[in-house]
């Protein structure tokens, strides 16, 4: 009967050798979790706390979130353009446009631009920017416009809002 026994417990592990091999398993595991997400998390608060600190006091919003798009970064907003279509005219477009200077932000010249835009969206018509083609098409001719009125000062023109009802 002892060769038995012994068969028996050499054949099949203790429990408590098990139980000390899924804890190691387990830290391991845990380790590796704690590695990896240490190197994909995103930064601690503290550093977006003092980034916002820093920032101008006219660069934040109403809630005090800082605004990206201001005067010290080189991008003027411009007052959103409200008109209606050439074809057909009953039909009206919104945009709202922002644009990114090279260097100091030219007032006077994002004006000019603000008219020039507002006028050419006035000779659209509605079959000319259906569609994701034709606002490409939109946005490509509003930034040529751009590029000749400013002689190359402007950089980027940037689309905040397009609706057309």
């Amino acid at each position: 009967m002892e060769e038995i026994d012994s068969a028996q417990s050499s054949k099949s592990p203790s429990t408590v050798v098990t139980i000390a091999i899924v804890a190691v398993l387990t830290l391991v595991a845990g380790g590796g979790g704690w590695l990896v997400g240490g190197l994909l998390a995103p930064p601690p608060a503290t550093e977006k706390a003092e980034a916002a600190a820093e920032m101008p006091a006219n660069a934040t919003g109403e809630e005090g979130i800082p605004k990206i798009a201001t005067e010290a970064n080189g991008i003027v907003q411009l007052a959103p353009i409200t008109t209606n279509l050439a074809y057909p005219s009953e039909n009206w477009v919104r945009l709202e446009v922002a644009l990114q200077f090279d260097g100091i932000p030219d007032v006077a010249m994002a004006e000019e631009i603000h008219q020039d835009i507002a006028a050419y969206v006035k000779t659209v018509s509605l079959q000319q920017i259906q569609g994701p083609r034709g606002f490409q098409y939109l946005r490509d001719d509003v930034q040529e416009r751009v590029d000749l009125r400013s002689g190359g000062r402007v950089t980027k023109v940037m689309f905040r809002t397009f609706v057309i009802q």
